[in-house]
């Protein structure tokens, strides 16, 4: 009874917090991001009143988070819009793996550690938050710009990129060698394609079998239906985020309308939860010894990333702003890094401060990408765009008599 009492205590006093931090980001004109993830540096491990009997409520939370964005993400689409992004942007999905993975893979080898942490350290530095990404571009209210469809198709060849990364990884460092990690690969790649003919082919009959009159019922079943395919694509060794988004693609009509209003508050609620666990799982403590180089790392790889963006804006011919949003909201890591780490943690063979410079590096992108996100609402950044378009104009031709 005390311990269930302490959790609704601690529970419901972060709740509260989190609703003030909201409301006070808001009158400033930011994000919440930062102030959830500082919150759960203050409360988690090493912080200033350590929370020890909701860390299990907050974890399962944070999953059930990323699971909701990524699925109220992918309702805003149809399986066709995905199809056809996919194919356009499959050169810029290849471009982010070079100019983002290997940044992170020479970086660990300039620190002397061995290709084993510089396989793992490149995932880190690869993949963007699609958790975040998807919360900042809510936040901003850009979900109908015209540059959202690629950054949306660069997150998912990233995820789709993860479904075959972390079988291999995982393969890697429990050293299975090739047999075993042929098999996990396998397994997923034959995964991923079966989950997207189901959502492509028969989505509309998983739409039909859900009615949008009933909303209590809607809510249930699309939930449920969410959290099911999420936990079966995980047990298969693929992204749960990709399960999830895969989901919201298959809904059409009346009933992914219904969905998104019936789910927008719980994705608010379940994305607060994921962003104060990741601070709480963080020590403060940890994090000076790497600071300096997690920040250069940082500061490299959301160069990279942002250009990444800027030229997949470029390609598809967003005019030049677009190209700006696309590549400063790329910015943030952080799910699928933290997974990563983890399971190099877990498997005790790697560099012991790998973990350290992951957490203090995907801290860093998270804190500054949401900021740097509103960088192209500000005046001074379009007179910055308005100059650089009227220097780039060709000089009218003189007219002579």
């Amino acid at each position: 009874m005390h311990d269930s009492t302490t959790l609704l205590v601690e529970v419901g006093a972060l709740l509260l917090l989190l609703g003030v931090l909201g409301r006070l980001s808001r009158r400033v004109g930011l994000s919440p991001i930062p102030l959830y993830l500082l919150a759960g540096l203050a409360f988690g491990h090493g912080g200033l009143l350590p929370l020890a009997a909701s860390e299990e409520f907050f974890a399962v939370g944070a999953e059930i988070g990323v699971i909701l964005l990524l699925v109220m993400l992918g309702l805003e689409y149809s399986a066709n819009e995905l199809v056809g992004n996919l194919r356009s942007a499959a050169p810029a999905g290849l471009i982010d793996g070079v100019f983002n993975a290997l940044p992170g893979a020479a970086f660990a080898l300039l620190l002397g550690w061995d290709w084993v942490a510089a396989l793992v350290l490149g995932g880190i530095t690869w993949v963007s938050s699609s958790g975040v990404i998807a919360k900042v571009l809510a936040d901003l209210g850009r979900l109908g710009n015209r540059e959202t469809p690629v950054i949306l198709s660069v997150l998912v060849i990233e995820d789709l990129a993860m479904a075959l990364y972390l079988p291999l990884v995982t393969a890697v460092l429990a050293g299975t060698g090739l047999l075993g990690g042929g098999i996990a690969l396998a397994v997923a790649v034959g995964t991923v394609l079966l989950v997207l003919v189901v959502a492509i082919r028969y989505g509309h009959l998983i739409s039909s079998a859900l009615s949008a009159k009933d909303p209590e019922a809607l809510l249930l079943g699309v939930l449920g239906l969410t959290l099911l395919i999420a936990g079966l694509a995980a047990k298969l060794q693929v992204s749960a985020a990709v399960g999830a988004f895969l989901v919201g693609i298959a809904l059409s009509g009346p009933v992914a309308h219904h969905a998104t209003e019936l789910l927008s508050p719980l994705r608010d609620l379940f994305a607060a939860v994921f962003f104060v666990f990741f601070g709480l799982v963080t020590d403060p403590r940890d994090i000076p010894p790497v600071l300096l180089p997690a920040l250069a790392l940082a500061v490299v790889t959301m160069a990279t990333k942002t250009l990444t963006g800027y030229l997949a804006a470029r390609r598809v011919g967003i005019a030049e702003p677009g190209r700006w949003r696309a590549g400063l909201a790329l910015v943030p890591r952080g799910e699928f890094s933290i997974v990563i780490a983890g399971l190099a943690v877990a498997a005790g063979s790697v560099e012991p401060r790998l973990a350290a410079l992951a957490a203090t590096y995907v801290l860093i992108t998270v804190v500054t990408g949401p900021i740097l996100a509103r960088l192209p609402d500000f005046p001074w950044f379009k007179r910055w765009l308005r100059s650089r378009a009227a220097a780039q104009r060709p000089a009218p031709v003189p007219i002579h008599d």
